[in-house]
């Protein structure tokens, strides 16, 4: 019978704290991209890849992650992501060009993923003895996502306009620091006998990589070209590859088995799509504020709150009553209408637009649409899984989401690059770049829809064939957007 940790709330402070800095590194480079562009020496199409090489990086091995933590003891993961996460960030902070800035960025992807599903573990620990309190748990820590993603947008352009944009990156070393002196908070775990399945997640982390590579380039080398058609064969044969390890090696990081969970395949769908739309907007909105509508950074920050503080408010106080009212599928489908009709609003922006006329309205139903869409698209993709698959399940989402959101960028960059957005100064060039994408994301909200429409099944069909425990539909709360 385990014993109550007396300090278990002092602990899910820290392990809170940990999930709001690595929601907040996707999200506080955003405003700082145009300054890192100018010192740097990024290209329009390059740019991505200051958020491309963190979160290919963070999806592609959240499931080594977990593997790790399960096999090492969760603190003493927790506790090495946080090492990696510093000694990325310092990488980061120090770069006097894109190539460092890039490896940097990568570097606390790997922390990130450490991170990520140590923490969980952790949690789980610390709180599964009371269903109860392992609900205000979840809570609290899921509270820490969207709280994560308005503080970076914030201090991003605060650092990034009275500072310099390096401090999005230094202020991870002394919170880092006093993370690692708060892990003798958190339970240990001893070691336990089991392989890692290396070349597994070396096989899924380089084909997603060569695969944005690929797009990435596409523009400047012809889709039809043979260092295109070559890249994207590697990606296919890397990603094949993955899964046959995981079907023959004795202790894979996805057992293929996983896929038989109810809506495991189009909750996963829905996310990849999500990612795939929301994340371009995101980056091109920014941009389209500082390159066109000539906002400085902070002021760029500040354009953003209103769409991420919406997104808190909804994704922590509204979704999971209307949940309970509607369930997953409603939400699912009708948040990635909102979002695509949100985005096509954005796609009428204009060279001498205004952000209360262009940008305002048009990203407040964007974001509506993903705060109804997220925490449902979890939840249903874990609802239907066995209480030892739960953590594997709420990997996988977190890595779909991670994979959508990279190709969806790389893909969109593209065509926004050849619809003008690489013409920096042309306002009315960039304009065109910028709406292309936001109406390729809003197509691409679109197709979610409809997909989670036709392929998801109802709350009730998947609780009627594997009644949900309320653990693994909790976990869904924990990512961030």
């Amino acid at each position: 019978m385990s014993t109550v940790n007396p300090r278990r709330w002092w602990a899910l402070g820290v392990l809170a704290a940990a999930q709001f800095m690595v929601i907040m590194d996707t999200s506080i480079i955003g405003v700082a991209l145009p300054e890192m562009q100018k010192d740097l020496g990024f290209s329009q199409g390059e740019l991505q890849w200051v958020f491309n090489a963190y979160v290919i990086v963070f999806g592609g091995l959240l499931l080594l992650g977990g593997r790790l933590s399960d096999l090492f003891g969760a603190r003493k993961i927790f506790a090495t992501g946080w090492v990696v996460m510093i000694v990325g960030s310092v990488l980061a902070a120090a770069a006097q060009s894109a190539s460092v800035e890039i490896a940097g960025r990568a570097v606390q992807g790997v922390g990130g993923a450490l991170i990520a599903p140590s923490a969980m573990t952790l949690l789980m620990m610390l709180f599964g003895h009371n269903p109860k309190e392992l609900g205000k748990a979840m809570a609290l820590y899921g509270a820490a996502a969207p709280a994560g993603g308005t503080a970076g947008v914030f201090l991003g352009g605060v650092f990034t306009e009275w500072v310099s944009w390096p401090w999005c990156f230094i202020i991870y070393v002394p919170i880092g620091v006093v993370t690692l002196a708060l892990t003798k908070l958190l339970p240990a775990v001893q070691s336990r006998r089991g392989s890692v399945d290396v070349l597994g997640a070396i096989a899924v982390t380089a084909g997603l990589a060569l695969a944005v590579f690929a797009v990435v380039r596409a523009p400047e080398f012809g889709w039809g070209s043979t260092a295109t058609v070559l890249e994207l064969i590697g990606a296919a044969v890397l990603l094949v590859l993955f899964f046959v390890i995981q079907k023959t090696t004795r202790e894979p990081l996805m057992p293929l088995s996983v896929w038989r969970i109810p809506r495991l395949g189009s909750g996963n769908l829905a996310m990849t799509l999500l990612g795939a739309a929301w994340i371009p907007m995101w980056y091109f909105l920014n941009l389209y504020l500082q390159q066109v509508l000539g906002y400085g950074a902070f002021a760029s920050g500040a354009a953003l709150l209103p769409m991420t503080i919406l997104l808190m408010i909804f994704m922590t106080a509204i979704t999971a009553r209307l949940m309970g009212r509607f369930g997953a599928k409603p939400l699912i489908v009708g948040g990635l209408v909102a979002l695509a009709l949100g985005l096509l609003w954005l796609s009428a922006v204009e060279p001498t637009g205004t952000f209360l006329v262009d940008v305002l309205p048009a990203s407040l139903v964007a974001a509506l649409g993903m705060a109804l869409a997220y925490i449902p698209a979890m939840i249903a993709s874990m609802s239907g899984a066995p209480q030892e698959q739960a953590g594997l399940a709420s990997g996988i989402v977190n890595t779909t989401y991670n994979v959508g959101s990279a190709l969806g960028l790389a893909a969109l960059t593209a065509l926004a690059t050849t619809q003008g957005a690489g013409e920096l100064g042309n306002l009315p060039a960039l304009t065109d770049g910028f709406s292309s994408a936001f109406i390729a994301a809003a197509v691409i909200a679109a197709v979610g829809a409809v997909v989670t429409l036709l392929a998801m099944k109802s709350d009730k069909a998947v609780a009627a064939a594997a009644p949900a425990a309320d653990a693994p539909a909790s976990q869904g709360q924990t990512a961030g957007v």
